[in-house]
């Protein structure tokens, strides 16, 4: 009896040991997931061949990840964010993107991004960008420089290229920094800005940028940010190619011209008539792509030059457009895909 009785005992200790120890593993899995934001598979298979050393398991994940994310660089990625930073003097636009909507929704994508906007805005303008006008930058501006995301998943001194990297690692997709902008601001100027679709402040799918210049800086300011923030908008909106009609190309003029004369032509109407004809439908172009000569979005019955033409009266100085950005995500990158399929299909 004694001999059950203590056969007992032991199996009673072996099953609360082994219930101890299960427990510990399913704390260090959710421990680990909680660090990474990695796949239940990946955390408990990173776990088995680290022996349960979480620590270990960690770097683990990331040395696997960043296998699989340089094998994913490929793929197509265009969806993201648009990340804004402002100072009083400049302000900086990036596009982060990704292949899913779902990532670019993360916590710590959106962190990323608005960090690398504020890198990007860190950087110092060289004398030949010291106009109001914008200047792009590359993804090479910034990919080697210190960086460090600061988030609770996601910390310690690294560089904007490994960042994207183990981020990209973490989420399972390709995620890239495709380009930025930085725009100085004018002398007694400002910028304005509007982001649509926008998560949180900073982020958006479509961004419009607009840079103003008042002859006198002490003038009205809450005017101006409520007609700038507008017209920023109205730059969403509207979608204008060109600032003015003389900024338009020679070469897209004619060739717009051709269009509509050969289309007004199809009519059959007289020579003076399909003049006429020609040159109304070009004030309609210059409606449709050139940001002064568009509808206000805001009130129709006036283009965007009566719109500042007001604003200047009401503030008793002279305010100008000196530029402006409209960027959205992804744009471009279907096509480039396509015509790099067509181009590989040609070869083959």
């Amino acid at each position: 009896m004694a001999f059950y009785g203590g056969a007992k005992r032991v199996c009673v200790s072996i099953r609360h040991y082994c219930s101890n120890s299960a427990s510990e593993k399913v704390n260090l899995i959710k421990q680990l997931r909680e660090r990474t934001s990695a796949a239940m598979k990946d955390v408990k298979a990173a776990l088995v061949d680290s022996n349960w050393d979480i620590e270990e398991a960690q770097k683990e994940l990331r040395k696997r990840g960043k296998v699989l994310a340089s094998k994913k660089s490929s793929r197509t990625a265009s969806q993201g964010l648009l990340a804004l930073a402002q100072s009083p003097t400049k302000l900086a636009l990036i596009e982060l993107n990704c292949e899913t909507d779902f990532v670019a929704r993360n916590d710590i994508f959106q962190h990323l991004a608005l960090r690398l906007a504020n890198q990007a805005l860190s950087l110092s303008l060289d004398s030949s960008s010291s106009s109001s006008s914008s200047f792009h930058l590359g993804p090479q501006s910034l990919q080697d420089m210190p960086f460090n995301l600061d988030h609770p998943k996601f910390n310690g001194q690294t560089t904007v290229h490994n960042a994207i990297t183990e981020l990209a690692a973490m989420m399972g997709e390709n995620v890239r920094l495709r380009r930025g902008y930085v725009i100085p601001a004018s002398p007694n100027g400002f910028i304005s800005t509007y982001l649509h679709t926008s998560p949180q402040p900073g982020l958006g799918r479509i961004a419009g940028i607009l840079s103003l210049q008042v002859d006198d800086g002490q003038t009205q300011l809450q005017a101006l940010q409520r007609v700038g923030s507008e017209l920023a908008m109205h730059v969403v909106a509207a979608k204008p190619l060109f600032l003015t009609k003389e900024l338009v190309p020679s070469d897209a003029l004619e060739n717009e011209r051709e269009i509509l004369k050969s289309q007004a032509e199809a009519s059959g109407k007289p020579k003076m008539a399909i003049e006429k004809m020609v040159e109304g439908r070009l004030r309609k172009y210059f409606e449709d792509v050139v940001f002064m000569d568009q509808k206000f979005i805001m009130n129709d019955t006036m283009n965007v030059k009566a719109v500042l033409d007001n604003l200047s009266k009401e503030v008793g100085s002279s305010v100008r457009v000196v530029d402006f950005l409209r960027m959205e995500v992804g744009e471009g990158i279907a096509r480039q895909e396509t015509d790099t399929s067509e181009t590989v299909a040609q070869v083959a």
